[in-house]
């Protein structure tokens, strides 16, 4: 274990950075560092009067905010566990998750809570609003009594607070800080443990080595829920006293270019789709006319056009960053090769959320076209194969930032860790000689959606899976959207003297019906009849990648 602490982290800038602007939602007011200060110290209070200790578990769903990023600070500096779920999941599956946690208590938007049935959830004492903290109910008087003097508490025990009095928990490194759910459907919750060490490893490895300094404007507006955004956008920022603006709902393009020229972000993440819509919508129509193309083609000339291009492309994203860092997908070999061409400053990173995300980053002067940089100081990354430069493996690492396990998931911890420790990320790729990591695929089954939230295909397939007259289904991603392979049941199709035309009215209707079960980023748009049974291999998994694109 590192010796630095995410906990003293957070208590060292908020005493250094005691008077500036913290966290503020995107056109209102924001929170100084003091005042976060403050509102931690006194969740604090209301944790211990409701019976919250050390381990235990807190929920947190709502949209990102400034008030969600409290409660994840309070949460993990009182030394309890942080739950944090995606909003965006159907009632049912938040409630799995919930239980799943062994949550002791919730924070959620209202409207999410009026979606919510309490008497579901057995473990949960009290539930407070993300809107506003107020209290919106409690089974627990312990909580009730909590609430309702909490402010008289926190007035007798800092009468005059001061940066002297931001002291939390000293809850040593190995201890659990957060469960992140990478999926919510009954029978494929999985709740990945993150220590704070892991934590710890990834704010440690930012301020070494991404360039932000206290003061710095940060855009964030990936969903916090996820290790990426949260880790970057959030909580590394945060220890180095940076003003973090929280757009508040997923930014269309326009909002996002908007908010980007307004705040003048000095640090950007983000997802490849972001990157390559800009690329292909605003750059390639110009590039590719044939007066573009063969004035880019002469020396001298080319030069300043590859500079009028990067000058424009660095006005949209506000004009002072440092640094694009772009992350959680692989990135479109041909928006790459030209980025770099014109000296756009951007880089690509690899991780995961099982190393709480970080597992590889060099920095956008010093990075090579089409690798995902070099493997942190805090991991050992190795290739599968018995020529890591030039035959293709799985990537596997150990280290610091891997995740303890699966919560309450032996079974899916032991699949992903072996009995010497390396995790098998289940992704593809080489190593050249100066360790730079290059992913050729991706062999796990995860998608990327365009707003950067993962979807779990074999979730959306158990759903269409057990229809009528379907034998088994492959959701893919095609041009940014879901569509559904459908391998039909003919022998049944056949005795019950379904027409073609009649089932594909049944693809459509069940299409309907799996959607009305989903969040809104994993709904299928195309349900397309697949005419013979998929490949798969000896244990009988479908091979996907024969069936997508890449």
């Amino acid at each position: 274990m590192i010796q630095e602490r995410l906990i003293g982290y957070i208590e060292q800038s908020i005493k250094k950075n005691w008077r500036i602007e913290a966290l503020s939602n995107y056109k209102e007011p924001g929170y100084s560092y003091r005042r976060i200060a403050e509102k931690i110290l006194k969740m604090h209070i209301l944790f211990k009067g409701s019976g919250i200790e050390e381990g235990d578990k807190i929920a947190l769903v709502g949209r990102n905010s400034a008030n969600w990023c409290i409660t994840y600070l309070a949460t993990v500096t009182y030394g309890a566990v942080i739950v944090p779920v995606l909003p965006d999941f159907k009632p049912d599956d938040l409630t799995n998750i919930i239980n799943h946690s062994d949550s002791k208590l919730l924070l959620a938007d209202d409207k999410i809570f009026e979606t919510l049935d309490i008497s579901k959830m057995p473990a949960v004492a009290g539930v407070l609003s993300l809107d506003d903290f107020r209290l919106i109910t409690s089974v627990s008087h312990a909580v009730k009594d909590a609430f309702n003097t909490v402010d008289e508490k926190y007035s007798k025990a800092y009468p005059d607070l001061n940066q002297e009095d931001v002291k939390f928990s000293d809850i040593s490194n190995d201890k659990l800080a957060v469960i992140s759910y990478t999926s919510g459907t009954t029978g494929f919750s999985k709740g990945v443990m993150i220590t704070h060490n892991s934590l710890a490893c990834n704010v440690r490895y930012a301020q070494k080595n991404m360039p932000l300094e206290s003061g710095d404007p940060v855009v964030s507006f990936l969903p916090l829920a996820h290790t990426y955004g949260c880790a970057f956008e959030f909580l590394f920022p945060f220890t180095y006293g940076c003003h973090i603006t929280i757009l508040t709902k997923t930014p269309s393009p326009q909002i996002l270019i908007q908010a980007f020229k307004e705040i003048r972000p000095r640090l950007i993440l983000s997802v490849p789709l972001v990157i390559e819509k800009i690329y292909k919508k605003q750059l390639l129509p110009v590039i590719s006319q044939p007066k573009m193309k063969f004035l880019l083609a002469i020396p001298g000339i080319n030069i300043l056009l590859h500079k009028k291009i990067r000058e424009k492309l660095v006005d949209t994203f506000g004009g002072r960053f440092k640094e694009v860092v772009i992350g959680g997908a692989a990135f479109n070999a041909d928006a790459e090769k030209f980025f770099r061409k014109i000296g756009f400053r951007f880089t690509v990173g690899y991780g995961m959320t099982e190393c709480g995300p970080l597992i590889s980053y060099r920095s956008w002067d010093k990075t090579k076209l089409g690798a995902s940089g070099k493997s942190v100081d805090t991991l050992e990354v190795k290739i599968d194969s018995p020529d890591p430069e030039k035959i293709v493996g799985e990537i596997i690492l150990r280290g610091e930032n891997v995740m303890l396990g699966y919560y309450k998931n032996e079974k899916a911890t032991s699949e992903m860790i072996d009995s010497k420790g390396w995790m098998h990320t289940g992704d593809l790729g080489v190593i050249d000689k100066d360790g730079n990591i290059y992913i050729k695929g991706r062999s796990k089954s995860m998608i990327l959606g365009p707003s950067g939230k993962n979807i779990y295909p074999e979730e959306i397939e158990s759903m269409i899976n057990n229809k009528n007259y379907i034998v088994e289904s492959l959701v893919i991603s095609e041009d940014n959207k879901l569509v559904a392979l459908v391998y039909p049941d003919y022998e049944m199709l056949k005795k019950d003297n379904i027409s073609d035309e009649q089932f594909l009215a049944m693809l459509e209707q069940t299409r309907k019906e799996v959607n009305e079960r989903l969040p809104e980023f994993m709904v299928v748009t195309k349900y397309r009849e697949h005419p013979e049974e998929f490949v798969k291999t000896p244990k009988r998994s479908i091979k996907r990648f024969l069936y997508t694109k890449e």
